[in-house]
Order: C-alpha cells, then sequence, then structure tokens
C-alpha cells in the first residue's frame, strides 16, 4: 500500500511518498516541496499548488492520502492563509479520486515517536529511522509530509474506507 502524506502550507507544502512492504516494512519512495513564491497573487499559488498535487498523485499513484489538520491558537491571518491552501490540496486529492485521512498534529507525533508532545529534532530522527535513511529528510516539511503518510499507513489497518 503507498500513501501520499501532505503537510499543508501556502508557500511551502511538503510531502512524502511512502509504500508498505508486503513484510510490513516502510519505504520512502519520493519526499520533497511545493513551493510558491509570497510576492505571487495568492490565486497563482493555489493553482501551483493544486497542480502540483495533482501531479503526485499522477506520478506516484498512491492508494491513499493523507493530509494534517490546521492547529493554530493565535496568528488568525496565517491560519486562513493555510486554510486556503489546505482546501485546495483536499480538492486535488479528491479530484484524484484518492481516498483521504485527516490528522491532528498530536496524533501524527504520537503515531512516529510514541508521544504526543515530541519535538521536531525527536520526529525528525523518527522518521529516518522508520524508512531506514542515511539522514534525516531535508526540508522539515518533507519530513512532515513522510511522518503524515507513515502515521496513515499506520491507521489504514483500521479504516474502512469503501473504495
Amino acid at each position: 500500500m503507498i500513501s501520499l502524506g501532505i503537510d499543508p502550507g501556502t508557500a511551502t507544502v511538503g510531502y512524502g511518498v511512502v509504500e508498505e512492504m508486503r513484510d510490513g516494512s516502510l519505504q520512502a519512495v519520493a519526499y520533497g516541496v511545493i513551493t510558491t513564491a509570497p510576492s505571487m497573487p495568492m490565486w497563482e499559488r493555489l493553482l501551483i499548488i493544486y497542480d502540483g498535487i495533482r501531479e503526485l498523485a499522477s506520478t506516484y499513484q498512491p492508494d491513499r492520502a493523507a493530509v494534517e489538520e490546521l492547529f493554530f491558537a493565535k496568528n488568525v491571518t496565517t491560519a486562513i492563509t493555510v486554510a486556503q491552501g489546505r482546501g485546495v490540496i483536499l480538492a486535488a486529492l479528491a479530484g484524484s479520486k484518492l481516498p483521504i485521512a485527516e490528522y491532528k498534529p498530536n496524533n501524527i507525533k504520537q503515531s512516529i515517536a510514541g508521544f504526543g508532545g515530541a519535538k521536531k529534532p525527536q520526529m525528525q530522527e523518527m522518521v529516518r529511522l522508520l524508512l531506514g535513511l542515511e539522514e534525516i529528510p531535508r526540508p522539515d516539511d518533507a519530513a512532515d509530509g513522510l511522518a503524515i503518510a507513515i502515521t496513515d499507513l499506520h491507521n489504514s489497518r483500521y479504516d474502512n474506507y469503501s473504495e
């Protein structure tokens, strides 16, 4: 099974494609970021994100997708901007006919590090170990995308999507 994990944003969208092998081990297929320039109009940035997500779905043919839920306690403007990007991401995944799961940040941390309050360096090291990578995936947003895909694969055993 292959999952496409997405860490939403508008300037930087992290992604990770992870395959669960028959023996239960996990393998990183691809990871990286989709970036947009803050100087561009928002509609243009959203179109780049949409097209990028559709291209990832077409290229890697995942069985499912997962997106991190938003959590913002203070900055409403940032929350609205990221929410726009997240909406476009969900639309692109839905348009690619993928079942979509959504995970809260603390659930991702619990799944990867065994502790919902894990810090970023601990998360990155666990992603590296779980995928058998020589180095921590960079940039951070790509490592987050991989963590979301891993969480999705861990949780997919318990889902009942009607595919």
